[in-house]
């Protein structure tokens, strides 16, 4: 053996030299940066990312995912301006349902007139009966037209705000969603990190049996070589992983917190995930609860409503107003009418009341122009609730069908990550006996840890399509 070790490093043969030559490019081809992690034997230092420095102080904060909602849902602007326009439709809803009821409201004011010497009783202004006038009156107003015998502008205020609260709806479930995905994404991160570190020293474990049989003349120098960019290799991973988790961890910090912080934890439950329900119980939960299908529907009418009420003016309105109280020359319920001195005290209290009936005769067909505008909109809301009937449908079997078929990976890349666990194993012991070669053990390494995220990645797609199925039939 250690005449081949001697042949290996310095005989001229061109075999030699081009296998030499191959090792060395293929090294510098995969540009591997030099740097490298736990204190390498190589002398290589660790990568240093750059920390946010504010708001790190103390112990890092456990992360729940209802907690990551939580949090998320008090910073979201998309989702807070959804849940501030729900609010505000209900609102309206009141108004519209207080505006059909009569309104009173009270009045109080004095009328000043200039005098004239006493000659004329009601002062220089005609329309006054006297100098002093004090007007102090209630006023009951009702509207009665067509439209609020029919309820139509509370109906429709009511259907204004089914569609605001199914929009906040979409909100919070699309939120949750993209919490979840940043959320998984950041537990897979730190599951690819820790199988990078120990792929990393599966590798530098290779990497000292190799030299340990070269310098024992039971290995060849290709075998050290080979372990070593093998080495390389997983170092540069490891430093990759790490990037990848510190930038998931950077991307679910703005989403939680209303001042950037960092210094928090994760619990990772992705071996937890629930149980995917039957497809007739998805099904039973998709058309009670999917929102978009509701906005479809309140939209349909709304613009119903808007067709009555378009119809409706023009139909005649009555308009009743009421007053009951004083206008008199003295701000009490008897006293003399200035205009009438001879009368004596006469009371002030009284009532009067004015009756109104509008009739719409001609306006240059504004009424009709507007009852067609909302005809267009009732087809175009009919076109696209139909449509989104149709779209439910298709949502829901293409969101169920991944969410079985990502469970079903789950199971199946487990599997795979346990054999080829098994595999490197005994390819490590055959290798130790001599009896495989270096090439068997990098591709076993390679194999486990492309099994492990294999595993890693199936878990969070089964995660991401458990949200996805969610965000139609809501929580199961």
């Amino acid at each position: 053996m250690d005449k081949q070790k001697g042949a290996l490093r310095g005989s001229p043969n061109p075999f030699m030299g081009t296998l030499f030559l191959l090792v060395f490019s293929v090294a510098a081809g995969l540009a591997l940066p030099v740097t490298k992690t736990f204190a390498q034997e190589a002398g290589g230092s660790e990568v240093k990312l750059m920390q946010p420095s504010a708001g790190q102080a103390g112990a890092p904060i456990t992360i729940t995912f209802q907690d990551a909602l939580d949090r998320a849902r008090k910073n979201d602007p998309t989702f807070i301006a959804a849940a501030l326009d729900a609010k505000s439709a209900h609102e309206d809803r009141l108004q519209a349902r207080n505006a059909m009821l009569p309104s009173v409201t009270a009045t109080s004011a004095y009328l000043g007139t200039q005098g004239d010497g006493g000659k004329i009783s009601d002062g220089r202004f005609v329309t006054n009966d006297g100098i002093h006038v004090y007007h102090d009156t209630g006023n009951l107003h009702v509207d009665v037209s067509p439209a609020l015998l029919m309820g139509t502008s509370y109906k429709r205020a009511k259907a204004a705000e089914a569609l605001a609260n199914a929009k906040a709806e979409i909100a919070r479930r699309g939120l949750t969603a993209t919490v979840s995905k940043s959320f998984y994404a950041l537990a897979v991160a730190q599951r690819k990190y820790a199988s990078s570190q120990q792929a990393l020293e599966q590798a530098k474990h290779f990497l000292d049996m190799a030299q340990s049989g070269e310098h024992q003349g039971q290995a060849s120098h290709s075998d050290s070589l080979k372990a070593e960019i093998q080495e390389r290799i997983q170092a540069a991973a490891y430093d990759e992983a790490r990037l990848a988790m510190e930038d998931a961890r950077l991307n679910l910090a703005v989403m939680l917190f209303p001042t950037f912080n960092e210094n928090f934890t994760v619990v990772d439950d992705l071996d937890t995930a629930q149980a995917l329900p039957g497809f007739s119980e998805i099904q039973g939960m998709a058309e009670k609860e999917n929102p978009d299908m509701r906005v479809a529907i309140e939209t349909a009418r709304q613009s119903d409503f808007d067709v009555k009420s378009a119809k409706m003016a023009f139909l005649p309105t009555i308009t009743v107003d009421t007053e009951y109280g004083i206008e008199a020359n003295c701000f009490a319920l008897r006293c003399a009418r200035a205009a009438f001195p001879e009368v004596g005290v006469v009371p002030n209290l009284g009532y009067f009341m004015t009756a109104t009936l509008t009739l719409p005769v001609w306006d240059w067909g504004t009424l009709r122009s507007k009852l067609h505008q909302a005809e267009y909109k009732q087809q175009e809301s009919k076109s696209l609730l139909s449509q989104e009937q149709r779209l439910a449908v298709s949502e829901l079997y293409a969101a169920y069908n991944e969410a079985a078929v990502a469970r079903s990976a789950v199971e199946e890349s487990r599997k795979t990550a346990e054999l080829a666990t098994e595999s490197l194993r005994l390819v490590n012991l055959r290798y130790e006996g001599g009896a495989s070669p270096a090439s068997e053990v990098v591709d076993a390494e390679n194999t486990l840890l492309t099994a492990r995220n294999g595993y890693i990645d199936a878990q969070a797609r089964y995660r991401a399509a458990l949200a996805a199925l969610q965000t139609i039939t809501g929580s199961f």
